[in-house]
């Protein structure tokens, strides 16, 4: 039986999707320097040598990827899971260090990948926190003990996702005190990205510095320090003010138009399967 068969009673992640909408997308830059903080995971994508791949030779083919993943993890069938599964497999399979690497790394790493899973899981938590506070206090546990299954829907062992939420939180501190380090290559690399440099003109010149900004927003200080941003008590109370209309507008709109974040990257996943097309 495979790790992602092993889910059991799964939280029904429909509600996050119809929560998140496209206001959820306004995190995803900080999530990504988060998951990059660790030496593996940032080496792993910053010398990655799959081209098909890189964030900057293939922009919107590896977001299509991220988000695709993400969408099958929570709201796919076991079946379909496993099939994701296996075609990120085969694209991760050359992505490790060479021999006497400074770093070193590979995709297949369970550690690695309970650290990429932890942080996209705390990115869901942020983001409902914000959005809908109500259904987060509610629905938290039972949220937090389904999302092993983004760190098992890859390589992550499901006995290696904490307990519970305490355990979890025990263990992201103790990642963050002890095992987290930017060094210049991958600073450079998270500097790029933050300015939307993978994107062709006019996409960095127009939206580049507010992307930095607002990423800069959803990052806890440790983060910031990591990568040497800069936050003034203005640049909060800026964040504050348009996050509260971002959230009002995001309440204004139906749970279906919401979900289209997450749907639309399905529905792609499903076609492509259905016509034996790529998946990664």
């Amino acid at each position: 039986m495979t790790a992602v068969a092993e889910q059991t009673d799964r939280y029904d992640f429909r509600k996050v999707a119809g929560t998140l909408g496209f206001a959820g997308i306004s995190a995803s830059g900080a999530n990504i320097v988060m998951q990059l903080a660790m030496p593996g995971v940032g080496h792993g994508v910053a010398r990655s040598t799959v081209k098909s791949g890189q964030l900057f030779e293939h922009p919107f083919k590896r977001a299509r990827t991220t988000f695709t993943y993400l969408a099958v993890a929570l709201l796919g069938t076991e079946d379909e899971q496993n099939a994701y599964r296996e075609a990120v497999n085969g694209a991760h399979r050359p992505v490790h260090s060479e021999p006497g690497a400074e770093v070193k790394y590979n995709a297949f790493d369970p550690a690695l990948q309970l650290w990429v899973a932890a942080c996209i899981y705390r990115g869901l938590e942020d983001n409902m926190r914000w959005l809908d506070p109500t259904t987060f206090e509610r629905d938290r546990e039972a949220m937090y003990q389904s999302s092993g299954v983004i760190g098992s829907a890859l390589q992550m062992k499901p006995e290696m996702w904490p307990a519970d939420i305490e355990a979890f939180d025990a263990y992201w501190d103790e990642t963050v005190r002890t095992q987290l380090h930017i060094d210049e290559l991958v600073h450079d690399y998270l500097h790029e990205f933050l300015h939307l440099r993978f994107f062709p003109w006019p996409v960095p010149q127009v939206l580049g510095r507010y992307h930095r900004w607002v990423s800069t927003g959803w990052l806890a200080p440790e983060f910031r320090e990591l990568m040497g941003l800069t936050w003034t008590e203005r640049d909060q109370k800026r964040w504050t003010f348009i996050h509260r209309w971002v959230r009002r507008i995001n309440a204004l709109q139906p749970k279906f138009i919401r979900r289209l974040g997450f749907t639309i990257y399905l529905h792609d996943f499903r076609l492509r399967r259905r016509f034996g097309l790529r998946l990664v």
